[in-house]
Parts: structure tokens; sequence; C-alpha cells
């Protein structure tokens, strides 16, 4: 069993994505449009507190798997574990506008969804990082059984 090292540029974009994942719902929420917003009942606070936290964990859980030390023959499996906990956040984000009576923002601070370009730059990032990660990985077996 041998030890292998991500590549430098899938570690950098995914811990782009983890830092924005932890600290992304925190920034855009912790304001007077959401959990000081006098119009919003305790519960609905709640669940945002749900959401912050939810972003936390998975942004941790992405640190995890993206910087532990790794075994060779585990790569492709961390990678997908990585890929996934990067991206749920994101994938719930935009799913959210589907249940009802919900909007991208409230009335009052306007109509835009914004999120929408940190879901595709987010993607973009996770993408290309996977794209040079699954390269690496499979160079390396394509060298190991030659």
């Amino acid at each position: 069993m041998t030890r292998q090292s991500p590549s430098t540029v899938y570690r950098t974009l995914l811990t782009i994505v983890g830092l924005v994942t932890c600290a992304g719902a925190y920034l855009a929420d912790w304001n007077e449009t959401h959990i000081y917003n006098p119009r919003w009942p305790p519960h609905a606070k709640f669940h945002n507190g749900q959401t912050m936290s939810m972003g936390l964990t998975l942004g941790a859980a992405t640190f995890y798997y993206l910087w532990r030390p790794l075994k060779a023959e585990s790569a492709k499996d961390n990678l997908h574990t990585v890929v996934i906990f990067a991206s749920l956040y994101w994938i719930t984000q935009l799913s959210a506008i589907l249940y009802p009576g919900t909007m991208f923002a409230d009335p009052e601070f306007g109509e835009t969804f914004l999120q929408i370009y940190l879901f595709i730059g987010l993607s973009a990032l996770i993408g290309i990082g996977y794209l040079f990660e699954i390269r690496r990985i499979e160079g390396t077996r394509k060298m190991a059984t030659a």
C-alpha cells in the first residue's frame, strides 16, 4: 500500500469550495435579511440556523476527506466522497425554489437570485478539481499496471 498525494490544483480548488461552504451562509444570513429580520418567526430562524450549521459541517467534512492521509488504493473513492460533500449544500440550495411558497429573496431586499452565481462558480471549481484529480489517479494506475 503506497501513499499518494492529491494534486495541488484539486486541493486548492476544493479548499476554496470548502471555505465558501463553511462561511458563506454565515456571511449571507447573519444580518437583517435573515437572522435579524423582525418579520421572520422564530421557527424560520431555527431552520436558517440549521442551514448555516449544515454548511459548516459539510465544509468541515470536505476538508477532512480532502486533507486526510490517503492510500493510493482509496484515492478514487476518496475523490468521490470529497466531491459529494463539497456539492451537497449547493445542490440543496438550488433545489429550495421547488418548495411551495419559496422565493429567491424577500421582496423588500430585491428579487435577484444571486445564489446562482455561487452555484455556477463553485460547481465549476468542483468539476475542474475533479477532472485534474481523476486524470492524475487514472494516470497513476496506468503507470502502475504497465
